[in-house]
């Protein structure tokens, strides 16, 4: 369960203490900052860098790849198009989820198949997307691992049937300065994005350096920022890896809000369970709750589908 944190802990994969400190992270916060990721920082920028060209397209050119449900919720969102707890969101973004094949996992699956909606301008948007997600989800992988030793299970807990075949979610997220979101300066008002928990297992926050917009909120309700720190991912746990430590480690409520006249660019990655697994808590984290079992399962694609529909209006 989150604590009355008032920062957000730093922790280096490469130190002896890695397990310790992740265990302590996510029972304390469920955030953490995650450096000596092994992810070039050259790399890291220009994702940033080229979502902020697409970004800067005038509409008619990004709506050229407008999400819609036929494109299994892939591709451009406008303004406010996308939901959080029926406010609307002063964000747009490009939406990216592992590639399903048609009947892959039969009704299940029906609603999110399809193919990424990849512009043509900037160059090379696809080929550095693809890869930059092919390493996130190595560094991913590697982060759950030291989760799991953390959580007294074996290093493969979250592989075979649970994530050996790890779905995976991207969303590039553009938020407008304070003075342009809505024609007034009060920022306050204008929430990029509202008081939410993320879906799955964990998630790799890339944000533009100098603005601070990313907020979580700790047991006393305050809300602590998560400034950006040079040569890191800000990370967090999401609800399924909740119900898999039978609430050990807690989902954070976090927020976003730009009160920077700058435009800011933000790419999440989300690292996910297998499609179709079936989640439920671990025996060894059952064990460390008295017995208690506090969740049943929860297959992961239903859980997607239902928050994906909820949440994006097209």
């Amino acid at each position: 369960m989150a604590t009355d944190f008032k920062s957000i802990p730093v922790i280096d994969p490469g130190v002896r203490e890695v397990v310790k400190q992740l265990d302590q992270a996510c029972r304390e916060a469920g955030f953490f900052y995650a450096k000596g990721h092994g992810i070039p920082e050259t790399m890291v920028k220009e994702v940033r860098n080229i979502t902020h060209k697409f970004f800067d397209l005038p509409y008619e050119e990004k709506l050229k790849i407008k999400m819609t449900p036929a494109a299994g919720y892939r591709g451009y969102q406008r303004i406010g198009e996308n939901i959080t707890k029926g406010v609307p969101d002063m964000d747009e973004a490009i939406d990216c989820y592992k590639e399903l094949k048609q009947g892959m996992y039969g009704a299940l699956g029906k609603p999110m198949e399809g193919c990424n909606q990849w512009p043509h301008y900037p160059p090379n948007f696809k080929e550095l997307m693809e890869k930059y997600i092919s390493l996130c989800t190595e560094v991913s992988r590697k982060i759950m691992r030291g989760i799991a030793l953390a959580l007294g299970g074996s290093p493969d807990e979250f592989e075979g049937e649970r994530g050996g075949d790890a779905f995976w979610v991207m969303r590039l997220i553009g938020y407008p300065g304070a003075s342009t979101a809505n024609g007034k300066c009060t920022s306050e008002n204008d929430i990029g994005c509202g008081a939410h928990t993320d879906y799955g297992l964990l998630t790799l926050v890339n944000q533009d350096e100098n603005i601070t917009a990313l907020q979580v909120r700790n047991q006393a309700g305050e809300w602590i920022s998560a400034p950006p720190i040079p040569g890191t991912f800000v990370c967090n746990i999401g609800d399924m890896l909740k119900i898999l430590s039978n609430g050990l480690y807690e989902s954070t409520l976090h927020r976003v809000i730009n009160k920077s006249p700058t435009y800011r660019v933000c790419v999440a990655f989300f690292y996910e369970p297998n499609y179709d697994a079936a989640v439920e808590p671990l025996e060894v984290c059952v064990r460390k709750s008295s017995g208690i079992r506090k969740f049943e399962n929860a297959v992961y694609g239903e859980h997607l589908v239902s928050k994906v529909q909820t949440n994006f209006v097209t």
